[in-house]
């Protein structure tokens, strides 16, 4: 009985400090973005304040109301930037996706010769650092005239998502067995249907995982685009942070309320594709 007893004991000891570990974790973790959810809602003073004031003694909207005044009157252009950015990453997302899927499914599904050293040169492409195709692209964008545009953004993300997509893609398509698909032919279905009505429904939480991780890269996105964007109508919400900075100052507060913005359709996407993105990243974890 005391051997249980004490068995019990250390269990229970090991998953307190189990919990007690992943807290500290999350806490770490979510502190920057609790401060600047709080700094969005405090006055400049408390956010200027040395040393800093951890528990603010005064919140309210002035950052917010001030950030969607009028131009004239310091006023951001908050909602045009959204519209840019929903475009921008929306469109990459759905295009990359397409093409994610279609090429992951050719190289888990397909033997054609190079495969490998496609596949290879393919993640080795994603490698690179975007900051390090700044220039190149810059020039070689003011040379077709497609700088300051959706459709030049557009380009950008696709390019940057589709290696990952893929290879995110293949290794779901390959947890799928081949023998679905060959049941369903048999059964009179073509190749096409037995993609889309046996294959796709069972691969389908983790393409959404890859959807979720090809719009946050495009919605988050800060260096390519404030090379590649000049004016308001083809600003993202990333670059028009630099609205809040002046040659001397900046505005903590509105960055901040800014970025708050930002956050809140990534969470309410995440939230809402929560089930499939778990159950995506479970599915797809090994790799045939």
């Amino acid at each position: 009985m005391a051997q249980a007893a004490t068995h019990r004991f250390r269990r229970r000891l090991l998953k307190a400090l189990h919990f007690t570990g992943l807290f500290l974790a999350m806490s770490v973790i979510c502190l920057p973005g609790l401060w600047i959810v709080l700094n969005s809602f405090r006055p400049t003073v408390e956010i200027m304040a040395k040393p800093p004031v951890w528990i603010p003694t005064e919140l309210n909207l002035d950052h917010y109301r001030a950030m969607f005044g009028g131009i004239g009157q310091g006023g951001v252009p908050v909602l045009t930037y959204f519209q840019n950015s929903l475009i921008i990453s929306v469109t990459s997302t759905v295009i990359a996706l397409l093409v994610g899927m279609a090429g992951g499914y050719a190289f888990a599904r397909y033997r054609f010769k190079g495969k490998a050293t496609m596949f290879v040169a393919l993640m080795a492409s994603r490698a690179v650092p975007g900051v390090a195709l700044s220039l190149p692209l810059f020039i070689l964008y003011g040379r077709i005239g497609i700088i300051d545009t959706h459709f030049g953004m557009i380009l950008v993300y696709v390019a940057m998502n589709v290696p990952f997509t893929i290879w995110l893609i293949d290794g779901f398509f390959r947890q799928v067995p081949k023998e679905l698909a060959e049941a369903a032919e048999i059964d009179g279905c073509t190749r096409w249907q037995a993609f889309w009505r046996v294959e796709f429904p069972v691969a389908r939480a983790g393409i959404a995982s890859a959807g979720i991780f090809a719009f946050l890269t495009s919605w988050n996105e800060y260096a390519l685009a404030s090379q590649l964007t000049r004016s308001v109508n083809s600003k993202t919400m990333p670059v028009g942070l630099l609205d809040f900075t002046s040659q001397f100052t900046l505005n903590w507060g509105g960055m901040c309320a800014l970025a708050v913005l930002m956050i809140i359709p990534a969470l309410v996407l995440t939230f809402l594709v929560q089930k499939h993105l778990i159950a995506g990243l479970t599915f797809g974890g090994v790799k045939g």
